[in-house]
């Protein structure tokens, strides 16, 4: 569900404020309204964001508790970031041409 970098996108657009499902579809304009639809009714049935009705619109906004088990859930992979970010630290640190030889 936020594998999908269009999801992350509305979730990050939502993360300042709740916004009508107007300035949504705006926000992206390589997609077509139906597909934002989508995106938004998907977020909306895991939980991550709720919409209500205000006069004709659709005001969309986070759901902060779900986001936090979220969360919960990915600390247990963290490691495996830091240990990848870790390895790559030392590659890098191993194949960098030394300051000393730059300056030869």
């Amino acid at each position: 569900m936020v594998a999908e970098p269009h999801r992350r996108a509305i979730l990050d657009l939502l993360s300042g404020q709740p916004r009508p499902a107007g300035e949504i579809v705006a926000a992206f304009p390589a997609l077509t309204q139906p597909a934002v639809s989508r995106h938004l009714r998907v977020l909306r049935e895991a939980g991550l964001v709720e919409a209500r009705a205000a006069a004709q619109q659709r005001i969309y906004a986070l759901k902060p508790d779900r986001l936090a088990e979220l969360d919960a859930w990915l600390q247990r992979f963290r490691h495996h970031w830091a240990d990848h970010l870790d390895a790559l630290e030392r590659h890098l640190a191993a194949t960098a041409p030394r300051k000393q030889d730059d300056q030869r």
